[in-house]
């Protein structure tokens, strides 16, 4: 019988880690700015399942060290690079961090992809106490034109919705029917932004795992021949419009163990 691969091992984005670092929209500051701020400390944080980096050169920003990992090397030999970043391949439930060692852990757009029971067990190994672990992800973008919507969700989800794999349902619910084992933190809300001319969405379109499925079943790029169709809607190729995704958040607080309660104590 052939051994079981865990689910964080299989790379889903090897194949468009080169439109992943180019056109995967940017984290909003504030959303790391507040997860800074309610962190324990700010000497290390680790950005798991971390892609081309996006959270973590933003960490990198606000914590002395970060250390992202993957398990693709196509997405880390395209990640951001950031004096304070250590890029490491290694899977989120086995990260190799030492014992109580970080103050912040993130997952973003990945957790669906993890299991989770191993990966809960190696969050509260690495925590310091009262360290968190920060998850989220966002679903369909919005545009600024009513018919660039439509034709995305009703022409273009339609042609891919079979190649994606069973796991993205968690993205669109917000995550809100995976565990998720510890205290949570009320957090506000937060919107990515982006700025972008079609080429821009296009680019996007074809980071998605997805995508690169369809292209892999069919031998033909999905993308191209949706981008023919929208673009009478879009106008001028040049033109930028505003691109919006909402994000679904969930921060937890690792709760101090027993014995450092009485040490504590």
């Amino acid at each position: 019988m052939a051994a079981t691969i865990p689910m964080q091992q299989v790379d889903h984005f090897g194949p468009v880690a080169a439109d992943y670092a180019g056109f995967r929209p940017r984290y909003p500051e504030g959303l790391l700015q507040w997860l800074a701020e309610h962190a324990p400390a700010r000497r290390c944080a680790w950005d798991c399942a971390t892609g081309s980096g996006q959270a973590a050169v933003e960490l990198a920003r606000r914590f002395e060290q970060v250390i992202a990992t993957d398990i693709s090397e196509a997405q880390l030999a395209a990640a951001i690079k950031h004096p304070s970043i250590v890029y490491r391949r290694a899977p989120a439930e086995a990260c190799g961090l030492a014992d109580y060692s970080v103050d912040l852990v993130t997952v973003a757009q990945a957790l669906h992809w993890l299991d989770l029971g191993r990966f809960y067990a190696e969050v509260r190994r690495v925590l310091r106490p009262d360290g968190l672990l920060a998850v989220w992800s966002y679903g369909l973008l919005e545009t600024d034109d009513a018919a660039i919507n439509h034709c995305l969700r009703g022409d273009y989800h339609a042609i891919i919705q079979p190649f994606w794999p069973d796991e993205r349902r968690h993205v669109e619910d917000g995550y809100r029917s995976l565990d998720f084992p510890f205290p949570e933190i009320r957090a506000p809300t937060f919107v990515l932004t982006a700025d972008w001319a079609l080429d821009d969405l296009l680019g996007y379109l074809r980071s998605w795992s997805a995508s690169a499925r369809y292209r892999a079943s069919h031998g033909i790029d999905p993308v191209a021949a949706f981008g023919t169709r929208l673009a009478p809607l879009w106008g001028r190729p040049e033109t930028r419009r505003i691109i919006r995704w909402p994000l679904s958040l969930r921060v937890g607080r690792a709760t101090r163990r027993r014995s450092e309660r009485s040490t504590a104590g």
